[in-house]
């Protein structure tokens, strides 16, 4: 698990002298300029100039992934457009032909990634508005990376996350332990650890079969999606790993775990999905536990995450809905 104990306040200035200083590393506009628009596990930059020149530059989160890890990503990002599968953005390659760009700066120990995407023009879909047919759309566009991803010859050493029990659950969870999140009070405890168990159970009958666990997105909610005329793109594949099929429909409703819509989201997502590769009653009556797998992974990741914008805005209620939802997934599962 990557953290840095740097207070946010004191990172973004760095990050951001870091982004400009690093834009002669790629052919652009002398007057180009870098603008904050994203931070989570990376730091995301708008880079425009006036002439119109505009691309996308991550900047890597210090030891969250290896450089071979990134050149994986990018290898799966290039292939699944090549095979016509997903349109993804391309990457730029630097003035001295590496995609993958290194840069440092005083106030930091270490050196840091980064890698210069296309700009889509684009809006992510509106979470207070129709979301039927964008999560259909979503459940195809799953559909054809998990098709993709069963056949792909990957590259020697293939190195990208895992999401699984013991990378969510054990001791050294990619985001840390649930527990430690803020408002875990005894009480939510209590219902999640049974809800724990509960999901270790059921996926661990499920299985780790080819025709249901591979190479997947692993975050295909709203913020990684842009609505363009041509279609539903995909976007941000930093968490892109291997795990359940069905994990990346419960990314889908990252965050939105208790909203009165989310079992028409998962009908329409169906319905997409099922256009490319169909689904079996076994799998449709675990894609709940996924849900309860995925919400839990993300309550250790706000704990382990306090110091971005995002996870400090939810954190209050977090924890005390997650279990609420835990609840009601056990319920859920009791003999009728």
């Amino acid at each position: 698990m990557a953290q840095t104990n740097m207070p946010l306040a004191r990172l973004l200035p760095l990050l951001g002298e870091l982004a400009q200083q690093s834009l002669g590393l790629w052919d652009m506009p002398p007057n180009a300029r870098a603008k904050l628009i994203n931070v989570s596990e990376n730091a995301t930059y708008l880079i425009s100039a006036d002439e119109g020149y505009q691309a996308i530059l991550r900047i890597h989160r210090e030891q969250y992934h290896t450089r071979r890890a990134i050149e994986c990503e990018l290898a799966w990002i290039a292939a699944l457009k090549n095979a016509n599968a997903v349109v993804t953005p391309d990457s730029y390659t630097g003035k001295n032909g590496e995609v993958i760009q290194t840069g440092q700066i005083e106030g930091f120990k270490n050196p840091r990634y980064m890698v210069l995407f296309e700009f889509i023009e684009g809006t992510q879909p509106d979470e207070e508005g129709n979301l039927e047919d964008p999560f259909e759309e979503l459940g195809e566009i799953a559909a054809r990376t998990h098709e993709h991803s069963k056949e792909w010859l990957r590259p020697n050493s293939f190195e990208r996350l895992v999401w699984n029990l013991e990378t969510v659950f054990g001791d050294h969870a990619n985001w840390g332990d649930w527990r430690d999140a803020p408002y875990v009070t005894p009480e939510v405890t209590e219902v999640l650890d049974r809800v724990e168990a509960r999901v270790r159970g059921r996926l661990e009958a499920f299985g780790t079969g080819k025709d249901r666990y591979g190479l997947i997105h692993a975050d295909m909610r709203l913020a990684n999606l842009l609505i363009c005329p041509e279609g539903i793109r995909l976007i941000d594949f930093d968490d892109c790993g291997f795990g359940w099929f069905l994990y990346d429909f419960a990314t889908g409703i990252s965050f939105m775990e208790d909203d009165p819509r989310v079992p028409e989201l998962k009908k329409a997502w169906l319905r997409g999905y099922e256009k490319v590769r169909k689904l079996s009653d076994t799998e449709k009556a675990e894609i709940d536990t996924f849900v309860m797998l995925r919400r839990m992974a993300l309550l250790a990741w706000i704990g382990s995450h306090l110091e971005a914008p995002e996870p400090q805005a939810l954190a209050p209620d977090f924890a005390r809905v997650t279990a609420e939802l835990g609840e009601a997934y056990l319920e859920s599962l009791l003999p009728v």
